[in-house]
Parts: C-alpha cells; sequence; structure tokens
C-alpha cells in the first residue's frame, strides 16, 4: 500500500531551496531506511530521513539549526538531503506537521506553504 504525504525538504546544498513535496511512501521506500541507505531521527511528532547516497560530501547546516530548534539534541553533523514527514497518533505516518513548516519558514525566511 502506497500512502502519499506532504513532506519538508531540506537539501544539504545551499543553492538548493528548502521546500514543500508530496512523495509516495512505500514498500520500497520502507526498506531502503531498514537497510540503512537512509538513516533517520525521531522528533516528538515528526521523523527525519537523512539521505546517504551523498556520503560525506554535503554538510547539511540547515537541517541542523531546524533539528535543534525543533527540540532534538544532535551530537555530531547532519549530512545529505533531510526530509522531515509527521508521525500520526496512531503512529503511523503523516504529513510535516505544521509547527515544523512555521519554524522554517522562520529560520530560513522563506515561506513554504499558502
Amino acid at each position: 500500500m502506497n500512502t502519499f504525504l506532504n513532506a519538508l525538504v531540506v537539501p544539504a546544498r545551499l543553492v538548493h531551496p528548502v521546500h514543500i513535496t508530496s512523495l509516495v511512501l512505500d514498500e520500497a521506500s520502507l526498506q531502503r531506511v531498514a537497510s540503512g541507505d537512509v538513516g533517520m531521527l525521531a522528533g516528538a511528532d515528526w521523523h527525519a530521513y537523512l539521505d546517504n547516497a551523498s556520503g560525506r560530501i554535503f554538510h547539511n547546516l540547515r537541517a541542523e539549526v531546524l533539528i535543534r530548534e525543533a527540540g532534538l539534541d544532535v551530537k555530531g553533523t547532519i549530512h545529505g538531503t533531510a526530509t522531515f514527514i509527521g508521525r500520526a497518533p496512531s503512529g503511523g505516518q503523516a504529513d510535516a506537521p505544521r509547527h515544523l513548516i512555521r519554524l522554517a519558514e522562520q529560520l530560513f525566511d522563506m515561506p513554504l506553504a499558502a
């Protein structure tokens, strides 16, 4: 079963804008997470998936700041693109939380959602 979600995407490269995108969370995506191709950090009501495909080439300063400001103490640096989605009360996946989107808008001085 495929799940369509609105995700907050924070690219590592500063030339690429922070944005909201619709994505499909399917079995193949979940297997990439389970196999370690994608790392994960968990906040109170969100998950950040970190794409390890870029290795340690691109340090993601924006994602680090957002994660820390959202209340998660990160020990170390964040690399690669970070994709934020929400956690539903039932424990499943949900759209990126509105408060996280607003925080990104404030931190990066850019409107993301209408």
